[in-house]
């Protein structure tokens, strides 16, 4: 089948190879994007690009690069710094573990930071100005229900998908003004290779594991309805929105130069 130009874009794709990056990539080729599709397998790549060109007549590119490798996020950040066609960021790629510190390798860890934190930084620094510059775009950052539940999992883990929804509040405060749409999305267990590669693959089959599809679908309806932080396990949005304004609500009573009376701390003169 031959491929047609997009009129909504391209969208980029992180670990796009399986999981939630290739229900994106099916999803989002589905709504009419073209596709530019990253992830270190090269194999499942093409085979995915080759049967969504064959389903939905859009181009799809692959690039088969390691985002830990610098070389190989260098060679994403040029694209998006560099492709005008380029309208959506999806920065899905991401690893985690279920490992105590007393059982994790360090080095585990800090590859995970680089690839949790600094890959997803890195390539959000890279499309923000053009799409700022453009009045337009959307980045979607996955996070995770344990960058708040932070005691669930692995604490380099959690702390990392916290990260990713403290960093989403500050690129809305950013970029909101400019015409740039950001979205973070906090998925609860879902059933993809995430739990194999943890080292807890019984999770996948547990009835509160969501599928990758169901998650997608919700994650893009939240999208759809202009939700900025989109939970799709939690049951009661009014939750998130109560949660989120105490948070906010707490941040203004920080703003104080004298220790609190608890602390039996006498503030010094100046």
């Amino acid at each position: 089948m031959t491929s047609t130009k997009s009129t909504k874009g391209t969208a980029l794709i992180t670990g796009a190879s399986a999981g939630i990056g290739a229900v994106y990539a099916d999803r989002l080729a589905k709504r009419g994007y073209d596709l530019i599709l990253v992830a270190r397998n090269a194999e499942r790549l093409q085979t995915l690009a080759s049967r969504l060109i064959s389903e939905n007549g859009k181009a799809v590119h692959t690039v088969a690069v390691d985002l830990n490798d610098k070389a190989g996020l260098t060679q994403v950040e040029q694209i998006l710094r560099s492709n005008p066609d380029v309208t959506m960021l999806v920065n899905n790629a991401g690893v985690g573990s279920v490992a105590s510190i007393l059982a994790a390798d360090v080095d585990e860890m800090d590859a995970m930071i680089t690839l949790n934190i600094t890959a997803l930084t890195r390539l959000t620094y890279a499309v923000a100005p053009a799409f700022a510059n453009r009045g337009s775009g959307t980045i979607i950052n996955i996070s995770s229900a344990v960058g708040i539940a932070v005691e669930m999992l692995n604490g380099v883990y959690s702390a990392s998908k916290s990260y990713v929804l403290s960093f989403g509040h500050t690129l809305q405060r950013d970029l909101a003004d400019k015409g740039v749409r950001i979205q973070t999305v906090l998925p609860a267990a879902t059933g993809t290779e995430f739990w194999d590669v943890a080292g807890y693959a019984k999770q996948k089959e547990s009835p509160n594991t969501m599928t990758a599809e169901n998650l997608v679908d919700a994650a893009l309806a939240g999208l759809d309805q202009g939700e900025l932080v989109t939970i799709p396990p939690l049951q009661d949005g009014e939750d998130w929105t109560r949660w989120e304004a105490d948070r906010r609500a707490l941040s203004p009573k920080f703003a104080n130069g004298k220790p609190a009376p608890r602390y039996g701390v006498s503030a010094n003169k100046i």
